[in-house]
């Protein structure tokens, strides 16, 4: 299936999107590793990537070692301890698990934030993207570009954004945190160019708490309003979904 240049894949459900979706991205990693000396990949923190994640750790015959790793976003004022942490829990699920060649952590407690833009916007320009990991979020945020702080020609490539109260919301809703209070208001994100000079990405969304974000996604002109819009212009992006996340995709004959 198609909208405009995204692909886009429908699985019963969240097991078989995460297993497919983690074997996908294994084979692009090693079809580069034979083409390059290193990949350098970004990765999203969110329940929803935890099938795909887990896949991509038991892969087989991928030398890691040539893999530089980073993560997109991270909030302000959790340490990496932290258990809501996005640098922890892909320090625990992914990069303590294989041997990166290198791993780069977004530092949410830097005594200078903008300096802490500065040295990861220096980091991703000398290590080019070549697969980003990503989902979307409830209110077709990616990264933690929600729609009032997303630009599609944005100046910069990692920056401080204040989040909207629905992306707070989620974070309560995926078990993250007990109350919205706790939320932290704001975080330090890639931004929407940034995640898009990826040559690759692979979009995993699944969950029925995602179906009003990926109908928007889909069907909605391609705008800031709704971030992942953005994803329907990229060279080589595929979207993987669920029974649930894609039920109400109506227009699915026509993506065809």
């Amino acid at each position: 299936m198609k909208k405009d240049l995204l692909n886009i894949r429908i699985y019963d459900n969240r097991g078989d999107l995460g297993g497919d979706a983690g074997k996908m991205i294994g084979n692009k990693i090693r079809e580069l590793l034979d083409r390059q000396q290193y990949v350098n990949m970004v990765f999203g923190a969110a329940p929803s990537q935890d099938e795909t994640l887990a896949t991509l750790v038991a892969e087989s015959g991928i030398d890691w070692g040539r893999v530089n790793g980073f993560h997109m976003d991270e909030y302000i004022g959790l340490g990496l301890g932290a258990s809501q942490s996005f640098g922890k829990f892909l320090k625990d699920r992914l990069f303590d698990q294989l041997s990166f060649h290198a791993v780069h952590y977004l530092n949410g407690n830097a005594n200078n934030l903008f300096q802490e833009c500065e040295r990861y916007t220096h980091l991703l320009s000398l290590h080019p993207t070549d697969i980003v990991c990503m989902g979307i979020g409830e209110n077709t945020h990616i990264a933690f570009n929600d729609p009032h702080v997303a630009q599609f020609d944005d100046p910069e490539l990692v920056k401080i954004v204040n989040m909207d109260d629905e992306c707070r919301a989620q974070q309560v809703h995926d078990g993250c945190f007990n109350t919205i209070k706790e939320v932290p208001l704001q975080a330090i994100t890639m931004t929407v160019p940034a995640l898009f000079r990826s040559r690759f990405a692979f979009c995993m969304v699944p969950g029925n708490t995602k179906a009003n974000a990926v109908h928007v996604t889909l069907t909605s002109d391609i705008q800031a309003k709704y971030p992942a819009t953005i994803l329907r212009k990229h060279p080589d992006a595929t979207l993987f979904l669920d029974q649930e996340s894609s039920a109400l995709f109506t227009d699915k004959v026509e993506a065809r």
